[in-house]
């Protein structure tokens, strides 16, 4: 089984410690991980904000890079989304446009083997108990793109819940956006701070010493807003939850 790690603009550029535990996670579970240099941006911020052939030259450079892989394992259910669910549509309008299906072939070739991380975990290597140790009081923020496209469910809470000293409180308003939504948060900067504002009230009222996510974007947004407001609550990736074991210093 050849496994890829797609690792993102987010976690290689603000998060590296992200894309470690992915990889110190899986070689733990006996995967052997490669890293193809040739990997960059999914061409999400680009088709999300309306710029669509812009965002096609990433299509063809995502299914060149990860070319001859069984999997593509990425810790960013808005990544493996936008490849999921947005390539064939790229796709689609390539080719309804006369353009040829070389996007649509691109498409193909990509969607089948992209994983977010708990779904490679669950679905495909069929564990939940990765030997995770975590002593610490942790609720979990589910992501728009993982609850609503890709349909993650109860993935990451089983996960969490196999994992060794930690304690898993439930978040309210879990469900609600936490109000990042990329350019959104630019563009409409008033509305999601206070988006930001509400999920931070919902966290503290948990008593958490941790909130953990399975996206660095939402993990950025939350974190951002917590520290403005002073909280000691620390965000987490799920990797890197996962990733830990005894010995680790939090």
């Amino acid at each position: 089984m050849r496994v890829a790690l797609f690792v993102t603009c987010v976690n290689d550029t603000l998060y590296p410690r992200t894309g470690r535990a992915v990889v110190t996670l899986l070689e733990r579970l006996g995967v052997e991980v490669d890293f193809p240099a040739a990997q960059s941006c999914c061409g999400q911020p680009q088709y999300n904000t309306g710029y669509r052939h812009q965002a096609e030259p990433l299509v063809r450079r995502y299914a060149a890079a990860f070319r001859g892989y069984d999997h593509v394992v990425t810790p960013s259910g808005s990544c493996a989304a936008m490849v999921r669910d947005n390539y064939p549509r790229i796709g689609a309008r390539a080719a309804a446009e006369g353009r040829g299906r070389e996007l649509t072939e691109a498409a193909e070739s990509a969607v089948p083997k992209t994983y977010e991380l708990t779904e490679f975990l669950v679905d495909v290597l069929r564990v939940t108990d990765v030997g995770a140790y975590f002593p610490h009081t942790v609720t979990y923020h589910p992501t728009c793109h993982g609850l609503r496209l890709l349909g993650l469910r109860d993935r990451p809470r089983r996960l969490l819940a196999a994992v060794r000293g930690l304690k898993l409180v439930e978040l309210p308003g879990a469900e609600e956006c936490c109000g990042f939504g990329g350019t959104f948060a630019v563009k409409n900067a008033a509305v999601s701070a206070a988006m930001g504002a509400d999920k931070a009230r919902h966290i503290a009222a948990t008593g958490a010493e941790t909130i953990c996510t399975v996206d660095n974007s939402c993990r950025l947004h939350i974190g951002g807003t917590l520290a403005r407001r002073g909280s000691a609550v620390r965000p987490v990736h799920l990797a890197e939850i996962l990733a830990s074991t005894e010995g680790d210093i939090w």
